[in-house]
């Protein structure tokens, strides 16, 4: 039996991951046959609906574990993406105990938590109903994100939350909650985000983080954060587009 993503996570290994925004199956699909660990499927920002993420989700299948950033952290947009069959969700400006809680108890079923119990694909719509909670107990991954600086100060008590499998630091979001917008190597900004990963792993949580290229992650795996994700897809197929263009352009005016 393969190791579940939620098990691999917990055991510290590094995960590989990068960002799917827009409703395009053929997009998902190239990134998920590529290789990568995850998925970081952005249902905050961006187009994506519901029937879109059912397409992605079905599309993908068991080739990548796909890990949906839900709109907003409540109860029905967690329980409705994990209906869909996500692998897990990832719950965004998290900034108290009390709201990691509440993504706790609206993502995982009784008596961990208090998800609604409904039929979907996750379920095999009905077929494999009473196999999915079992296997959604055991599997079904929960990621809060650190991106303002109500969940710095608050973090001790974040990650005493029972049930709560990663944090994931949201860089951007972090600096602007301070008013330093992108400036990610400001002395403030990088104590926060020194707190947020010290603090989480103390307390045996893993900690991803987020950045537009490898370059810029590869300080972070190597001091142990360990949910990575790299790039856009958006970008991925601009910059490369970008590439080719120039490219062909410096062939009409060689030098």
């Amino acid at each position: 039996m393969a190791t579940s993503f939620r098990s691999r996570l917990k055991s510290g290994e590094t995960l590989l991951g990068t960002m799917a925004t827009i409703p395009s199956l053929p997009t998902a699909e190239i990134l998920a046959g590529i290789g990568f660990d995850w998925l970081f499927i952005d249902g905050e920002h961006g187009p994506l609906t519901n029937d879109s993420l059912l397409a992605l989700l079905s599309g993908i299948g068991d080739r990548s574990a796909t890990l949906v950033r839900v709109p907003t952290a409540e109860e029905a947009p967690i329980k409705q993406i994990l209906d869909l069959g996500a692998t897990g969700i990832i719950a965004p400006q998290v900034n108290t105990a009390r709201q990691a809680s509440d993504v706790v108890r609206f993502a995982r079923y009784s008596p961990e938590g208090a998800r609604g119990v409904g039929v979907g694909r996750a379920h095999g719509y009905g077929m494999q109903f009473q196999e999915y909670l079992q296997r959604a107990r055991e599997e079904t991954v929960v990621v809060v994100q650190a991106e303002h600086r109500d969940a710095v100060d608050n973090i001790e008590a974040i990650v005493k939350v029972e049930g709560i499998d990663a944090i994931l630091l949201g860089p951007y979001d972090l600096s602007a909650s301070y008013g330093l917008m992108g400036q990610l190597d400001h002395p403030q900004v990088v104590q926060a985000i020194d707190h947020v990963f010290e603090t989480s792993r103390a307390a045996g949580l893993a900690v991803g983080m987020f950045a537009l290229n490898p370059e810029a992650l590869a300080p972070f795996i190597e001091r142990g954060y360990s949910l990575i994700v790299s790039g856009v897809d958006t970008l991925h197929l601009g910059q490369k587009a970008i590439e080719v263009h120039t490219t062909l352009k410096s062939y009409l005016n060689p030098s």
